[in-house]
């Protein structure tokens, strides 16, 4: 499973920067002593879990064991110490893409960047799928960015197996554990709980309203009531990226405000054409007075299908047109997408993070990261 001792005098523990399930998990920045690399420790009280939460971890742990691919978060050590379970996942430098655009673009990423991380999505999900799996919480939380510009999903906590005795099911109808935090994101069937069940597909919906949140800096459905979010969905309301192309020009000329265009629901057709950057033609006071391509629109408008049979599969949204932009550029090129964005970490040569001063600039950048939600 991984590289990294089974041994906690191996780790010396930093700093706590998160906690999780119900309290029961800790989250610490740590270092290997070996090689002095910076990781991520979830320490987690065996003593307090339930028999439930134990068989939800052990189906994570199974499937962190059966999963290889460069686009899933890999787990380098996991082993008991005293009465805590210990997973050892590389820490990632840049957060979740959900920290950047909390802190750095509050209004949406370009979307060249959104590219780049919504491929990395696909290359996971395209694996994930074929090896017999749903994965239930893709959002913009649990998408990872490493120091090196590598794209990683993580929350593979409400994975769920579509093999049954041997047997590839062609639905499922399990409701994700501990699912509240993900209501958003999932597809209207999925919600439905009916008799038709879901598949693979209902990840490709969760997509395209993480492509909404990184394109407008904000979740789409996020502050209704559960039973209203699920009528809207049901009822077909489609959310979209905003831009010139979906906002009435008269909106787009007000001072902007948190309702209105923010709901993330298209009001109606128009122009599309640029990458989602600023009209011209426009004082640029709205921030949404900027035009995506047509192709990002498609590829949106695709994920977001409300019959799931329309939805393409992973495999066949690698290859589509959006990506054409990044087809030839290295990764190091989401990098330079993200500055002047820097990765946590990153202390001066002079001052390294074991000094009080480094130490405390390190614990600042981490207070900025929800990493409650990563899921590592």
């Amino acid at each position: 499973m991984g590289s990294f001792m089974p041994d906690s005098s191996a780790y010396e523990l930093l700093t706590v920067i998160g906690r999780g399930l119900e309290d029961l998990m800790t989250v610490n920045l740590a270092r290997y002593r070996p090689t002095g690399e910076h990781v991520a420790i979830r320490r987690i009280n065996l003593e307090s879990c339930t028999n439930d939460m134990v068989s939800y971890l052990e189906g994570e742990l199974h499937v962190s064991r059966l999963f290889h691919h460069p686009c899933i978060l890999s787990y380098r050590s996991v082993f008991i110490a005293e009465n805590e379970l210990w997973v050892i996942t590389p820490f990632m430098a840049y957060g979740s893409a959900r920290d950047l655009i909390s802190n750095h673009f509050t209004e949406g990423m370009s979307e060249q960047a959104i590219a780049y991380i919504l491929l990395g999505v696909l290359r996971a999900l395209d694996y994930i799928h074929h090896m017999g799996y749903v994965h239930r919480s893709v959002k913009a939380s649990h998408v990872l960015v490493s120091a090196d510009g590598q794209v990683y999903l993580s929350g593979l906590r409400s994975i769920f197996s579509l093999i049954r005795h041997g047997q590839r099911a062609r639905v499922v109808h399990d409701f994700p554990q501990y699912s509240v935090k993900v209501l958003p994101w999932l597809s209207p069937e999925v919600l439905q709980q009916n008799l038709q069940g879901y598949d693979s597909r209902s990840d490709i919906y969760s997509l395209g309203i993480t492509a909404c949140e990184l394109a407008n800096g904000h979740v789409p459905f996020k502050d209704m009531p559960a039973t209203q979010m699920l009528l809207e969905k049901l009822n077909g309301t489609v959310p979209c990226l905003l831009d010139t192309s979906t906002i009435p020009p008269e909106e787009l000329s007000m001072k902007p405000s948190r309702s209105g265009a923010d709901s993330g629901i298209c009001e109606g057709p128009g122009a599309r054409h640029a990458n989602g950057e600023p009209s011209s033609s426009s004082s640029g006071a709205h921030p949404y007075n900027r035009t995506f391509s047509p192709h990002f629109h498609g590829f949106v408008e695709l994920c977001l299908q409300r019959d799931p049979a329309k939805r393409p599969s992973a495999s066949a949204l690698v290859g589509h047109s959006f990506f054409k932009q990044i087809k030839h550029r290295p990764s190091e090129s989401l990098l330079e997408l993200l500055q002047p964005v820097m990765p946590i970490g990153s202390v001066d040569s002079a001052q390294s993070a074991d000094s009080p001063p480094g130490f405390a600039s390190l614990e600042t950048s981490l207070s900025h990261l929800d990493v409650d939600d990563w899921d590592f």
